[in-house]
């Protein structure tokens, strides 16, 4: 019998230590470290072939220009959101992991896209749910797939002997944190299984060329539970964000070795499952029957997508002492460093008022192209005079007051143009090379902001 061997990880960040420590050297964080034990026995570790032996040719060093590929299809989902966040389809063979706060629709996503893939088969393994209940679900989404399969499991070799025995042609794990192997002694979800767990799968979808779903906790950082390692074992991380308050989720990818990581998918939460939104723009716009002081509309860019998002912000004399500054949806530290110039150059007098800063639809922004129409939400707010509604803003304010150049502005000018606004505000020097008549709006070229002001408020 082998002899059990332990030693200590950090449930953090994935550390390793012989010995145990109060304070992690790689995170900084306090009793972290729990001691584990790594390995059972070493006969048939780490393969997921559990019902025989495995004879592997060793390999041997090949010159690049003699290796020979063939490239192949992509598997289109049907789902116009998740196929552009990928890359236009799944990769045959590659390892997908989304991470999300629990109950924020990662298992409904996974599910759908189980049940719309009618065409191969699928197999859903669930370690949290049983087969009831994930029934219960696909009846309200209202979708049937004969070619879907479902299976109650955490052991890894057991579910490797039933992948081994239906062949499915997709695998959806929910979630990697409830499997366990059998070569590791350790609870499930701890390091050393997360990894373990992990390596098998990817073995057995590098091998196979099945592609992988995997679901993956988060901590209350937001982060994904389990070892950093296991981000970089995948081939591709995609985080479902959004309020669980509100209907609106967002699919980012942060990593993605077969495509762009600039890409973003938006769906919209109903109680049959999640539909896509093909033009959020228009959802991210109130649509109002009068005009409102402090409301301001910005063609930003999220990922390679061009969107337009109402800002809206509110100015008032600070009655309780301190200023105060909130910012919802947009960095705090923008928000002070906008404040800043206004004040500086801009004449604005905002030493004692109070700033409440938000951008509508719950989407969180971080483009500095949308400082042109922060500036003008608050200049529409402090001076208490409605922006044009059929005017939109795409500029990048310097701390000199001056309106920078930023990247892909014909693609907002189209987007703006498109849902029907007759002027935008962009930066003089973005404008080079742009047709006058190619857009059916009036472009507005600035370079400082006391032009804007004039142009806004004359």
């Amino acid at each position: 019998m082998a002899k059990v061997k332990t030693t200590f990880f950090c449930q953090n960040c994935g550390a390793q230590s012989p010995k145990w420590l109060g304070k992690c050297p790689s995170c900084g964080q306090w009793n972290t470290y729990v001691e584990e034990i790594v390995q059972k026995e070493e006969t048939g570790r780490g393969t997921w072939k559990t019902g025989q032996a495995v004879s592997k040719k060793a390999a041997v060093p090949r010159r690049l220009q003699d290796i020979r590929f063939e490239e192949q299809p992509r598997l289109v989902t049907g789902d116009t959101e998740l196929d552009r966040v990928l890359g236009s389809g799944i990769v045959p063979g590659s390892l997908i992991l989304i991470g999300g706060e629990p109950g924020i629709g990662k298992s409904t996503l996974l599910l759908q896209i189980a049940l719309m893939l009618n065409q191969i088969k699928v197999l859903y393994v669930s370690g949290e749910e049983s087969e009831t209940q994930i029934k219960m679900r696909a009846e309200r989404m209202e979708a049937h797939s004969d070619n879907c399969y479902l299976l109650a499991e955490t052991n890894t070799q057991q579910i490797f002997q039933q992948v081994e025995a239906l062949n499915p042609d997709l695998l959806i794990i929910d979630s990697i944190q409830t499997l366990h192997s059998q070569h590791v002694e350790s609870a499930a979800g701890s390091v050393s299984q997360v990894r373990e767990c992990t390596a098998e799968i990817m073995k057995f979808a590098k091998e196979t060329g099945t592609p992988v779903f995997l679901i993956g906790h988060i901590t209350k950082d937001g982060t994904i539970a389990g070892p950093k390692v296991l981000e970089h074992m995948v081939d591709t991380v995609l985080q479902f964000e959004g309020d669980r308050h509100l209907s609106y989720r967002i699919l980012r990818t942060s990593k993605n070795r077969f495509g762009s990581t600039n890409e973003l998918g938006i769906y919209e939460m109903h109680a049959d499952g999640l539909r896509t939104v093909t033009n959020p723009s228009e959802i991210l716009m109130t649509q109002r029957e009068e005009q409102s002081n402090g409301v301001a509309i910005g063609a930003m860019l999220e990922g390679n997508r061009p969107l337009l998002i109402e800002i809206q912000s509110l100015v008032s004399p600070a009655t309780y002492g301190t200023p105060q500054r909130s910012s919802t949806g947009h960095d705090a530290k923008r928000l002070n460093m906008l404040l800043a110039v206004l004040e500086k150059r801009g004449g604005m007098r905002l030493g004692q008022q109070d700033v409440f800063l938000n951008i509508a639809g719950g989407l969180r922004v971080d483009d500095p192209g949308l400082d042109l129409a922060v500036c003008a939400s608050l200049i529409s707010s402090y001076e208490d005079t409605p922006v044009d509604p059929s005017i939109c803003f795409a500029g990048e304010v310097g701390l000199g007051g001056e309106i920078r150049a930023i990247n892909r502005v014909e693609s907002r000018i189209a987007e703006a143009a498109k849902l029907g606004f007759k002027k935008i505000m962009v930066s003089k020097y973005a404008i080079k090379g742009l047709s006058a008549n190619k857009y059916d709006i009036e472009i507005i070229p600035l370079t400082k902001l006391d032009g804007m002001y004039a142009k806004l408020f004359s």
